[in-house]
């Protein structure tokens, strides 16, 4: 597998016109697994959606490629990764670059010609001094697209 040491991921920027169509083959899916990573989440961990908790799986998912707002490509070896940011609108109406309203996520595809993969989504471990992790997976517009391994 790939790693942040031997690829080498592109600055952020607005999707073009490759990534767009790379979302397209993989919103369904993305719509289907964020759905699952919140109820997997809220089974364990569920500060890892805490801001999401007063939407339905329905407005979670209520998303489109005019919300996938910003990418990185990494190439490697054997294809792209794709890591993308996508505004999650039904978390978005509360206003400020504070409030959770974006997932990060990560896609794969072999080539340019080939079709994109979905492969994870981005959740982050935080541990305090007590050694307690809390997890999340709701991202605030400010907060960079970084490479992630699941």
């Amino acid at each position: 597998m790939a790693t942040k040491e031997t690829a080498d991921i592109g600055a952020p920027h607005e999707p073009k016109e490759a990534s767009i169509k790379a979302f397209g083959e993989i919103e369904a899916e993305l719509k289907k697994q964020l759905v699952h990573l919140r109820h997997e989440h809220d089974k364990h961990e569920p500060q890892c959606f805490a801001s999401a908790r007063h939407v339905s799986d329905h407005q979670l998912a209520s998303f489109s490629a005019e919300d996938f707002v910003l990418v990185r490509v990494a190439t490697t070896a054997y294809g792209l990764i794709l890591f993308g940011k996508l505004r999650i609108p039904a978390l978005a109406s509360g206003g400020g670059s504070s409030t959770p309203a974006y997932v990060h996520f990560r896609a794969f595809s072999e080539g340019p010609d080939q079709p994109a993969l979905f492969h994870s989504f981005h959740t982050a471990d935080t541990e305090d001094a007590d050694g307690n992790k809390t997890f999340r997976s709701l991202f605030t517009a400010d907060e960079p697209l970084v490479w992630f391994d699941a």
